[in-house]
């Protein structure tokens, strides 16, 4: 397998309500909540620019002039706005309706509410050199269970030797949790209809076909869903912080 560079484009799931973060998302949008002083979305384009993507396409619709604006502030890599004011179209709607905006090579897809060490280096560099579009379409990055807080589900999925992964479905626990972030081919896009649904319909139709795969994050995973894992992340940050 020949490792695959790194993508120069990445799409931002920005749009959401954040209605479980209320009362901080009163006045903004999720994606400008702050975490150790920096917003959730800076977080994320801080590692994207890290792993060396150039262009970073951004879906918006809860305070979307409020966000448009703010991001502006970014000079550090190109921001496409993917507008989604009229409707909200979910994650792999948001992807869908983006389609025209991301070209036809390999791209990342990561929601804004996930924060992460990577005491490893890029855990995003990593991810996209194990990335082989012969037999793969999505490689997903995985938190360990044990390593993880804010998530308080019994994991997503198990991850084989070969690196291929299998929902939980019916087992009561599994030992990787999806983590946010995602490389893909974007043509997985193409088949389904442009409105709002999950993407894990796209990746319930990956794993049929036996191209859905995964990798460890590598690092200590932060779900910012919430006031109160907001506070824990800040927590863990400032020890990590003290002891670097």
């Amino acid at each position: 397998m020949i490792p695959q560079k790194t993508p120069s484009t990445a799409m931002i799931l920005a749009a959401g309500l954040g209605t479980r973060m209320k009362p901080l998302t009163d006045d903004r949008p999720k994606a400008m909540v702050q975490v150790k002083g920096r917003a959730l979305i800076d977080h994320v384009l801080d590692r994207m620019v890290e792993a060396g993507v150039a262009r970073a396409v951004v879906n918006v619709h809860a305070f979307a002039d409020l966000l448009e604006a703010y991001l502006k502030r970014r000079h550090d890599i190109e921001i496409v706005i993917s507008d989604e004011r009229r409707q909200l179209m979910e994650t792999g709607g948001g992807v869908k309706q983006a389609r025209g905006l991301l070209g036809d090579a390999p791209i990342f897809v990561c929601n804004i509410d996930s924060v992460w060490e990577e005491p490893a280096g890029s855990a995003l560099k990593r991810l996209a050199q194990g990335f082989d579009p012969a037999r793969m379409s999505a490689r997903l990055m995985l938190a360990a269970m044990e390593a993880q807080l804010g998530y308080d589900g019994a994991g997503d999925f198990s991850l084989a030797q070969d690196g291929s992964v299998a929902f939980r479905d019916a087992r009561p626990h599994v030992e990787w949790a999806y983590m946010g972030a995602q490389i893909i081919d974007p043509a997985i896009i193409d088949p389904e209809p442009l409105e709002p649904f999950s993407f894990t319909r796209v990746w319930r139709r990956l794993a049929a076909e036996q191209r859905l795969y995964g990798a460890p994050l590598g690092g200590y995973w932060m779900h910012v869903g919430d006031p109160q894992s907001r506070i824990e992340a800040e927590a863990r940050l400032g020890v990590a912080a003290l002891s670097a």
